[in-house]
């Protein structure tokens, strides 16, 4: 069986950069507030005409990985695009991406386990390259929050924390079986799916809600979160999913050289550093930057992190998250 390393890593952001001062101006809210929350300083925000989507930032992302890999777009043998903010109902943006990029007809998969998806979509890669399928495949996280969020003093607790952006990997076959991706942890509870979600658009509402005349109190189209409760569970099955993918592979605590957490919330982050007595060396957060990008956290974040030196050879790199659904996950690598 061969094993999977990551060979070329980018990640893409808008320019339009929102502070909290910003938000302060639309929404009673402030940066004291906000920060002390969530950590959170800034965020991009796709700007109106823009030419930005999932998609295309995705593609974006996608060109500087694939570049990085020393490939070009007719080397990759597969796509795997990771999204709640698809630029259609359907099709996916998988599909766009291999258009966008002037592809050969690859097989496009698109993964839906928002906060989650990056983890899920690169856990997904890993098994078609270890099992022999394919050679080298593109791991994509994307999202385009700011066109969806609840911009008024109601949707204040959830609008604050979301950002656009995107990254992408390229996921290739190796015969080293000590380096690489060593093993992937994915869980799921559906019993809190109503805990963060967002009920319409869906098939059962999109009729009877978006071709009639919108209620301007319907909350349904904006993503809800009851964050305390998402909190507590988060910061349990973020300690599980890193214990259980140290414990797969004979390996402790200690061993890990970076952690890379899925940016929900700094506190979040901070709780788990804490718990497991990482340094701030061990552990990278980019938040306070970018906001919570979804199923962009994980990549950028890992992109950003090995672009600053602080990924090298032999580094054992834990990825995890936990986001709507519930889902979550960890992915072990050896750098």
């Amino acid at each position: 069986m061969y094993n999977s390393r990551i060979t070329g890593l980018g990640y893409y952001v808008p320019d339009n950069i929102v502070t909290n001062d910003d938000l302060s101006k639309i929404i009673d809210t402030n940066d004291e507030w906000i920060q002390e929350r969530t950590g959170i300083q800034e965020r991009r925000w796709i700007t109106e005409g823009s030419e930005d989507t999932s998609a295309v930032m995705g593609a974006k992302a996608a060109k500087i990985a694939i570049e990085r890999a020393g490939l070009t777009p007719k080397d990759i043998d597969f796509i795997v695009f990771a999204t709640l903010s698809p630029d259609y109902y359907f099709p996916g943006c998988g599909v766009q991406i291999q258009e966008m990029l002037d592809m050969r007809t690859v097989g496009a998969l698109d993964v839906r386990n928002q906060c989650s998806g990056f983890v899920y979509a690169l856990s997904v890669a890993d098994q078609f390259i270890k099992t022999g399928m394919y050679k080298n495949i593109l791991v994509v996280g994307s999202e385009f929050h700011s066109g969806g969020l609840d911009k008024t003093t109601r949707g204040r607790g959830v609008s604050v924390i979301f950002g656009d952006g995107a990254g992408a990997a390229v996921l290739s076959r190796s015969e080293d079986s000590t380096r690489g991706i060593l093993s992937s942890h994915l869980h799921s509870e559906g019993k809190h799916a109503e805990e963060l979600t967002v009920l319409a658009p869906s098939i059962r509402h999109w009729v009877p809600a978006i071709l009639a005349a919108n209620d301007a109190s319907d909350e349904s189209y904006f993503p809800y979160m009851n964050g305390t409760f998402v909190f507590k569970h988060a910061v349990v099955r973020f300690s599980e999913v890193i214990m259980e993918g140290l414990k797969t592979n004979n390996l402790d605590v200690s061993d890990i050289d970076m952690l890379i957490p899925h940016q929900a919330n700094l506190r979040i982050s901070q709780f788990i550093q804490n718990k497991f007595k990482l340094t701030d060396d061990q552990v990278f957060n980019n938040i306070m930057k970018y906001g919570n990008t979804t199923a962009a956290s994980v990549i950028i974040a890992l992109t950003e992190a090995w672009e600053l030196g602080k990924i090298k050879d032999n580094d054992l790199v834990v990825l995890a998250a936990f986001g709507s659904g519930f889902t979550w996950g960890s992915v072990v690598i050896r750098w």
